[in-house]
């Protein structure tokens, strides 16, 4: 049986009644959550679901989107996680090319995932707290014990994008997530079952979804949910649940850093803290651990590896700046542009291979065998290694700019501002921002004639992209750098010094 689910299954049945999930103030045991679990795959079933039929999932860190996580996959299903800040067209791309037949939704979102639903036909399930709300999702018998799927099947579509066209969906496979999961909360983090692991990284990403809800569980752990991430509820929850291991990209411990409440943090229980999404500046991790007297261990993934591929290792040195040293069960090295590996010290592209790679794109065999041309999965960022193999990420070799800890990609951005009847041309860089590592700009041209104002592109933007994807600032520009063939030059585009 290599259905991922079993990864709750046998810690439900050996711990009942330890708490799995704790969320504002109450907890709930690892019994309970399998038993709400088993209902949501029965009435999946009950509803037309088969195995490897995929399930989307439009949740924040609420109990619920665990109960219906499980249970999709106790039914066979496949997990597409979502962005609950997406807008329509952006859900009707998800819903259509994933094939997703129901998709579990907050009541917040429901207006705008029902609008997405019209082209692909996908069923909306509103959800409660707890799971699906009374009267919308029902019948079936519970299905206590996991449908048997085989360690190659597909368990979660993953969608990132690139820097050219839609987004693409990463096929993780059971066999993928349960590994990187073991190894998350076995050698890298040493999570233990009395931990309090924090769980405000949002569930619909890998690094929260595998390296805190799966790995928890794994082991039996607990996951404190904060539905979405506010440094003061953080600091409350730290405090008052005795959080023992903090997961979060560097805006996090940014925020709860330089928080007016940071003095009165009791952080005594914390033991262990991970970083990733984005290199942390060194200042935050030295204030952090200084202020709060614990270890930050950076590392590094991505959609595609499940996502760990690298770690600064407790039982190793650690050294800062760095994202450690590749995971047991993963080779890494950096290549140049035909495949050969770069001496030590050099730059190149980080290539990645073992059992944490995507079994691919789903439905995108061209762009598969381009992210893998040779059983070594090019990652796009570029890196240097040391004579003792940790490496050190240099820059990105796409122009993905990383706002908070979340990807935008700027030809995403530019697509939808040359929707705009007045935008001739757009360019979308990142900027730096203190806060946030990258924040999001655009320059752009326009038709002749046109009297639109910067602000009023940004409100434009505000209501037809996801709030982390919409430029924050505009600048208007007689015309866009270009090379020789026409192509917009987006490196040798910059905000205005006054920015």
């Amino acid at each position: 049986m290599t259905n991922l689910a079993t990864v709750l299954t046998n810690t439900a049945q050996a711990r009942p009644d330890a708490p799995a999930l704790k969320f504002m103030g109450h907890d709930i045991g690892y019994g309970p959550l399998a038993g709400m679990a088993a209902k949501v795959a029965g009435a999946l079933r009950e509803n037309g679901i088969q195995p490897g039929d995929r399930v989307a999932i439009i949740l924040p860190n609420v109990p619920a989107f665990p109960v219906v996580f499980w249970g999709i996959l106790l039914a066979g299903g496949t997990v597409v996680p979502m962005n609950p800040l997406l807008k329509a067209g952006e859900i009707d791309y998800f819903f259509s090319d994933s094939g997703a037949k129901v998709a579990f939704v907050w009541p917040d979102f429901v207006d705008e995932a029902t609008k997405g639903a019209a082209n692909a036909g996908t069923r909306i399930i509103p959800c409660g707290p707890m799971g699906p709300a009374d009267g919308t999702l029902e019948g079936g018998e519970p299905i206590a014990e996991a449908i048997e799927r085989d360690d190659e099947d597909t368990a979660i579509i993953l969608y990132t994008s690139g820097t050219t066209g839609r987004p693409k969906g990463a096929e993780l496979t059971h066999r993928n997530v349960r590994l990187n999961a073991e190894r998350s909360s076995g050698v890298i983090l040493e999570v233990r079952p009395d931990d309090v692991v924090m769980g405000c990284l949002p569930l619909f990403h890998v690094f929260g979804l595998v390296v805190g809800l799966v790995a928890a569980t794994n082991v039996g752990a607990s996951l404190a949910l904060i539905p979405r991430f506010d440094p003061g509820e953080a600091i409350k929850v730290i405090s008052n649940e005795k959080v023992t291991i903090f997961q979060g990209v560097p805006t996090m411990y940014a925020a709860i850093l330089n928080h007016p409440e940071a003095d009165a943090m009791d952080a005594t229980s914390l033991r262990a803290c991970a970083s990733g999404g984005s290199a942390m500046p060194l200042e935050v991790m030295r204030g952090f651990e200084e202020k709060f007297g614990c270890m930050v261990l950076e590392g590094y993934g991505l959609s595609e590896t499940s996502p760990v591929a690298s770690f600064n290792m407790p039982d190793r040195e650690r050294k800062p700046g760095t994202i450690g040293v590749a995971i047991p069960g993963c080779e890494m090295r950096c290549v140049d542009l035909e495949g050969r590996e770069v001496p030590v010290g050099e730059v190149g592209e980080i290539a990645i291979r073992g059992d944490n790679v995507m079994k691919g794109y789903w439905n995108k065999p061209e762009a598969t065998a381009e992210a893998i041309p040779d059983g070594w999965f090019r990652t796009g960022d570029l890196a240097t290694m040391d004579d003792e193999g940790y490496f050190t990420i240099v820059d990105r070799k796409k122009d993905m700019i990383l706002r908070g800890g979340m990807n935008v990609y700027p030809r995403e951005v530019e697509e939808l501002l040359y929707t705009h009847p007045d935008v001739l041309e757009a360019a979308v860089v990142g900027m730096p921002d203190e806060l946030l590592g990258e924040q999001v700009g655009a320059a752009v041209a326009l038709r002749p004639g046109a009297t639109v104002t910067p602000e009023e592109i940004v409100e434009w933007s505000k209501e037809r992209i996801a709030a982390y994807k919409y430029p924050r600032r505009v600048w208007i520009v007689n015309e866009l750098p270009k090379g020789p063939t026409g192509k917009i030059l987006r490196r040798e585009v910059h905000a205005p010094a006054d920015s």
